[in-house]
């Protein structure tokens, strides 16, 4: 018989609320919301980590691990008065109602793209009066590429946008001049603005190519990773102690590399 996943769910909470009991875990008793927020990245990560990873199994368990801190949050905010997860769940599923008007009501919305439209303007209609930007409400928290992503869609809702990832593509050419120039002058402040101006340009480029940005930035650097590893590899295999090896090893050896990779590919 399978279990019911409300009853595991309520067994749980119960296991959560005795380990910050008085008899508890010393270590849970001791955690706050500021103590807790680098495993609940962490956590995070790793399930993205698993979905491209691509197993069922580790993701299962890191789903866990995730769910385990929303639950130990919640256990926080009842113990402080705020919220019980009975107050989590009803207004998440309030909240996943009211943003489906074209499920749950009479609203039509055909495609994936009305259905993000709508989402956005009920969004910006729940929070009137408590927003002064049309740009608010995007976590600072964010990863860089991620929050740069997120900030120039809700400036592209208004029509704050280029036309295309061509035009787009300009601005990142004007800002890789500026940095050229800022480089030549040796004007570390400057240089260190117009880095930022060209990543941000960049990010333009990604989204208004239906790109995610921060996905093909994590897709070069596990390309690195894999060129690097096998480069050293050889090196090693040839008896180079890494510190040592002249530019022009490295480069052939980094070249070898690459081409193996690509006879590898489909």
């Amino acid at each position: 018989m399978t279990e019911s996943s409300g009853v595991l769910f309520e067994q749980l909470l119960d296991l959560i609320a005795r380990l910050r009991g008085p008899n508890g875990c010393p270590w849970d008793r001791a955690q706050t919301r500021t103590s807790l927020k680098p495993y609940l990245i962490e956590e995070a990560y790793e399930v993205v980590e698993a979905i491209e990873g691509g197993g069922g199994g580790h993701l299962r368990e890191e789903l866990g691990d995730l769910l385990l801190q929303v639950i130990f949050h919640a256990r926080l905010g009842e113990e402080l008065g705020e919220f019980r997860m009975s107050d989590v769940l009803r207004r998440l599923i309030d909240k996943m109602i009211s943003r489906h008007p074209h499920v749950f009501g009479d609203a039509s919305a055909a495609t994936p793209r009305e259905v993000a439209a709508q989402w956005e303007a009920l969004k910006q209609r729940e929070v009137e009066g408590r927003r002064r930007s049309v740009i608010d409400g995007v976590p600072r928290a964010l990863p860089s590429l991620l929050r740069a992503q997120r900030l120039q869609a809700k400036a592209a809702q208004v029509h704050f946008d280029w036309p295309d990832a061509r035009s787009a593509w300009e601005k990142v050419e004007e800002e890789m001049r500026e940095t050229a120039a800022a480089l030549a002058s040796g004007d570390g402040a400057r240089v260190r603005e117009e880095l930022g101006d060209v990543l941000f340009s960049l990010v333009n480029v990604a989204r208004l190519s239906d790109i995610d940005a921060e996905d093909v930035l994590q897709g070069a650097i596990e390309k690195f990773r894999r060129r690097f590893a096998e480069m050293e590899a050889d090196l090693i295999a040839r008896g180079k102690t890494l510190g040592e090896v002249p530019p022009d090893e490295f480069e052939r050896s980094w070249e070898a590399a690459k081409a193996h990779e690509h006879k590898r590919e489909p």
